[in-house]
């Protein structure tokens, strides 16, 4: 077992598919087959179930790629800390993301303090972000709903009122506020599964045994005001977003009579993990400009 076999197993255990792994890994789709294959005799034990040419990791898999994980990651921060102690060199910081339109100002500032840092950005739902931060393939992820866990540091920056968006014209638009339960025949337009909006929405009509219908459904949050505004349907939308728009905007805005109805922005990193110099300074403008947008 040594070090190139663990990373061609962490591949394709990403992407639990040997092609692709073998894609990223730049190394042609025997050689990774090999690999899996020798590092699996060595353990004594599969790692991935195998139907036809798909391939899936499996219990013992699982519980392997959680240790390589943490192993390869440890490695990373090594790596990283030593190049820092070695020489002031510009350094990188890598950021996931559910939305990167809140990062504009973050990391204006953060180019202006250090303008040789290499950035590079994620965008991804929740579940992602968990993996970008066990594999050090990020410093940091700024989160609009609950990620936590073992090993996980975590820093509220916003938390603010989540409102109803409504077309101009609707039924709705005069009302001051409106319950869930009165909105069960509604057409709504929201993000993918695992992002935030989506995950609220159905939340809070789980409460009242309901299910949205959700006739438009994409990665782009920012545009759900305008397809709103179009008449597609209703949408959730953070209180930052009306101060945007404004109340000439294509939608009116509603308040819902629904507990816990806001939206909660986290800065989460890995506990003990190495942050550059350049990582704390990021860290630090993210608290200085997101909290700033606190109503």
């Amino acid at each position: 077992m040594d070090l190139l076999s663990l990373r061609y197993f962490q591949a394709v255990a990403r992407h639990q598919h040997i092609s692709r792994a073998a894609e990223e890994l730049r190394v042609a789709q025997p050689s990774v087959s090999r690999t899996i294959r020798r590092l699996e005799t060595e353990l004594g034990v599969p790692l991935f179930d195998r139907q036809g040419r798909r391939i899936r990791l499996n219990d013992h898999g699982a519980a392997f790629l959680a240790r390589v994980d943490r192993v390869l990651a440890e490695l990373d921060d090594a790596r990283r800390e030593l190049a820092d102690a070695a020489g002031p060199g510009p350094g990188r910081v890598a950021v996931a993301a559910e939305t990167l339109l809140q990062l504009s100002g973050v990391l204006s500032a953060f180019r202006a303090l250090r303008p040789g840092v290499r950035v590079r950005l994620f965008q991804a739902p929740v579940d992602a972000m968990h993996r970008h931060l066990r594999t050090a393939e990020v410093d940091f992820a700024i989160a609009s709903q609950p990620l936590a866990g073992p090993g996980l540091c975590t820093l509220e920056l916003v938390r603010e009122e989540v409102l109803l968006a409504v077309p101009a014209g609707h039924p709705l638009a005069g009302r001051a506020s409106v319950t869930v339960a009165e909105l069960a025949g509604e057409d709504f337009v929201s993000t993918r599964a695992g992002h935030w909006q989506r995950s609220l929405l159905e939340r809070l009509f789980a409460r009242e045994g309901l299910s949205p219908r959700v006739v438009c459904e994409g990665d782009e949050a920012a545009a759900t005001p305008e397809l709103a505004g179009a008449g597609l349907g209703l949408c959730l939308l953070p209180a930052v977003a009306r101060r945007a728009i404004g109340e000439d905007g294509p939608v009116a805005w509603l308040r819902l009579d629904a507990p816990d109805c806001h939206r909660t922005l986290t800065l989460v990193w890995r506990r003990n993990a190495h942050l550059s110099p350049a990582a704390r300074d990021f860290r630090r403008l993210a608290r200085e400009r997101l909290m700033s947008l606190a109503p």
